[in-house]
């Protein structure tokens, strides 16, 4: 059986057209060794069915930016219902399955495909780094599970457009698009919360998850400290110990990761300017707010927008 990736001898970049047809095409690009991805643009009259055969260990990145579409499990006989701007995280372990493309006006979807071998490279000796999960769970014959669905953001849609465009350079184009993919990958992945059962007792994690709920619901304007751990019926010190062992990282930055992931939806919106996103999250000021994000991202909003226009 021959692997869906390049064979270990064959590492060079290949750009194929597996459908062509005016404005509409499916494109297949190897980047390297371990990571493809298909391109999808078509306008459906009726249903199309996209074969993907011969799988090795892999997760797969779907991202939907409109239309709808089906991926079935062929083993355990389960039908997963896409939906238009959402991104599912999904690990299949050696089955081939089907990609059913829905009829629609316009459907354009974009999947990563990474290899356990790609993944294997760069493991963290933190077992419940998102890559460690990852790999563990493809080394356990998972014949096809999402792991993870989520509405599509703005540096999702970023990265996925210099992905796509890296083959345009002159030079270096397979360096540039694996970096790029890279860039998605960190972003999709960190997205993942995990939880290492073993590392706290029930009452941690009650008040850890309590304060989180109401961070959730308040992180424009989150309570303080203080009147956070009132809430959660404990003190200031047990809230934050808790907190970050059970969510790996201080109230602080968990207030600023939920307003960052916030923008970055609200980002998508063509009518709201950059201050406004700012604002709607949180952030008093638009240099301020642009510069956490461009630390955490490595992007500034501006160019982000930019990008959509």
């Amino acid at each position: 059986m021959e692997s869906f990736f390049f064979n270990t001898a064959d590492r060079r970049y290949k750009f194929s057209e597996l459908f062509k047809e005016g404005d509409q095409h499916i494109v297949r690009v190897d980047i390297s060794n371990g990571l493809v991805y298909f391109d999808i643009s078509l306008f459906l009259s009726e249903e199309k069915i996209v074969e993907v055969k011969n799988l090795d260990r892999m997760n797969f990145i779907v991202g939907v930016s409109s239309g709808k579409c089906k991926i079935e499990d062929k083993i355990q006989n389960r039908t997963y219902k896409l939906s238009e701007n959402s991104t599912y995280l999904f690990g299949s372990s050696r089955q081939d399955f089907r990609i059913k493309l829905e009829k629609s006006v316009k459907t354009e979807l974009f999947i990563l495909f990474t290899a356990d071998f790609f993944i294997k490279r760069y493991l963290s000796d933190k077992p419940y780094e998102p890559i460690n999960f990852l790999y563990k769970k493809l080394q356990g014959e998972v014949s096809l599970e999402l792991l993870s669905e989520t509405s599509t953001d703005a540096l999702s849609l970023y990265l996925i457009d210099k992905i796509i465009h890296a083959k345009n350079n002159q030079k270096m184009h397979s360096i540039i698009s694996e970096h790029r993919a890279i860039e998605y990958m960190i972003h999709r992945f960190s997205l993942l919360e995990l939880y290492d059962t073993d590392e706290y007792t029930s009452e941690e994690f009650e008040i850890a998850s309590k304060a989180k709920e109401i961070i959730l619901q308040n992180c424009k304007t989150p309570p303080t400290i203080k009147a956070l751990a009132h809430l959660c019926a404990t003190n200031d010190f047990k809230l934050k110990s808790y907190f970050k062992k059970v969510h790996k990282t201080t109230v602080y930055a968990y207030v600023q990761k939920l307003r960052l992931e916030k923008a970055n939806l609200l980002l998508r919106e063509k009518l709201l300017s950059v201050a406004e996103v700012a604002n709607a999250v949180g952030y008093k000021h638009q240099g301020h707010f642009s510069s956490i994000f461009f630390k955490t991202y490595g992007v500034y909003p501006k160019d982000i927008k930019i990008s959509f226009k």
